[in-house]
């Protein structure tokens, strides 16, 4: 067992009134921690202790976070290798965009809400196929969203860039990879139905150049749309823009529209692309 001479004893209940920690008593005594703490334990924290511990706190916090940028900078913890496709495909795009759209990238995770169990489930087949990952599901019984998310730092900080390149790629992509982004962007922010007697087909974004570049590639296939800076969103109408947009982009089957809605004229669970036939239906010809 330590034993520690009275007057060693004396100087750690000294350095302890002064402010020292135990580490820093232990460096300058030779002393066990577990020693001092035994006789210096009924001395009440100073204010300068307690200024000292403080900044160390902070010190090592400051160096926690730097270690994760700096180091572990769009990796994750060893044994959870994510696969990072180089290559645009399909699959790769379908998932980048609906992330981008209806979904949330932070720092270390991906998480896709919608109300709709298709698309839920697309985005949830997609990542197992592309990146083998099985995600986190809830469900939000009170507004019937559901919720998966992945929570991957190498995955969220390659889907974060991902998403910046596919906004330049997808103007010069071939034309079946243009209508998987179009109806991505649809699916998870557009609608369809009558506004003031007529029959539109609109989307919903705040940023204003992602607008205008789904407006840019619904004219690569003829389909003429208006963006309304005032609302936020992008507006097709005319019975011949509607027939081109059900005929190239549409809706994906099993999207709905949200019955329980107030301003719903519907007042019934219907798919959007129903809905959209229905208005096309109806112009006389």
């Amino acid at each position: 067992m330590y034993k520690t001479a009275p007057l060693l004893i004396q100087r750690c209940r000294t350095l302890r009134k002064d402010g020292l920690t135990l580490r820093e008593i232990s460096k300058l005594t030779n002393i066990p921690f577990v020693t001092i703490h035994g006789h210096v334990k009924n001395i009440p924290f100073s204010l300068k202790l307690i200024k000292n511990i403080k900044l160390k706190q902070i010190k090592n916090t400051r160096r926690l976070i730097k270690f994760n940028v700096e180091t572990r900078k769009g990796k994750c913890i060893p044994g959870r290798i994510v696969p990072k496709p180089k290559k645009w495909f399909c699959d790769l795009i379908y998932l980048v965009a609906h992330f981008m759209f209806d979904g949330e990238i932070t720092s270390h995770s991906c998480v896709y809400n919608n109300r709709s169990k298709a698309l839920i489930n697309g985005v949830g087949t997609a990542m197992k196929k592309v990146f083998n990952l099985e995600p986190y599901t809830y469900l939000n019984k009170g507004t019937g969203v559901h919720r998966i998310s992945y929570h991957y730092v190498e995955l969220a900080f390659y889907i974060q860039k991902k998403s910046k390149e596919l906004l330049k790629y997808i103007q010069k992509a071939s034309k079946r990879k243009k209508i998987i982004f179009l109806k991505a962007f649809f699916d998870d922010e557009g609608c369809t139905g009558l506004w003031k007697r007529k029959r539109l087909v609109r989307g919903y974004q705040k940023d204003l150049k992602i607008l205008e570049l789904v407006q840019k590639l619904l004219k690569d296939f003829g389909i003429h749309s208006k963006i309304d800076k005032k609302y936020k969103e992008i507006v097709i109408s005319g019975k011949k823009n509607l027939v081109k947009f059900q005929n190239v982009v549409n809706f994906s089957k099993g999207v709905y529209i949200n019955p329980n809605r107030k301003n719903s004229i519907w007042k019934r669970k219907l798919e959007k692309r129903e809905i959209l036939s229905k208005l096309i239906n109806s112009y006389q010809k």
